[in-house]
């Protein structure tokens, strides 16, 4: 893992970073080859080629950026999607993962 993520991590809920862990599994997993990972604007992403996904930890949730995101909507109508087409993944919602492998998958297509 990055060390500048672990760093960027280390503000953040015990209980979220274990979901962020989680979150940057599925995306290692989805994706069809290995993404690089950096902090963009203090951020953490995840490229392949031009595409990216973003994990945006907050106190109680995570934001995730992905351009699939809105492709998936009929998907994910038990979760929140910010106007500017982020899904909120809260603390205590169960992780949508087979969506998300997608939505991974979909995002960082070669």
């Amino acid at each position: 893992m990055n060390e500048q993520v672990k760093e960027y991590l280390k503000k953040y809920p015990d209980e979220i970073v274990d979901r962020f862990y989680k979150l940057r599994q599925l995306i290692f997993e989805s994706a069809s080859c290995e993404p690089e990972e950096t902090l963009w604007a203090k951020l953490p992403t995840y490229t392949v080629g031009e595409d990216f996904v973003r994990l945006i930890p907050f106190k109680d949730h995570i934001n995730i950026e992905a351009r699939a995101v809105l492709q998936h909507t009929d998907e994910l109508t038990d979760y929140k999607i910010t106007p500017k087409g982020m899904l909120q993944l809260y603390a205590k919602q169960e992780i949508p993962v087979e969506v998300l492998k997608r939505v991974f998958a979909e995002t960082l297509e070669v």
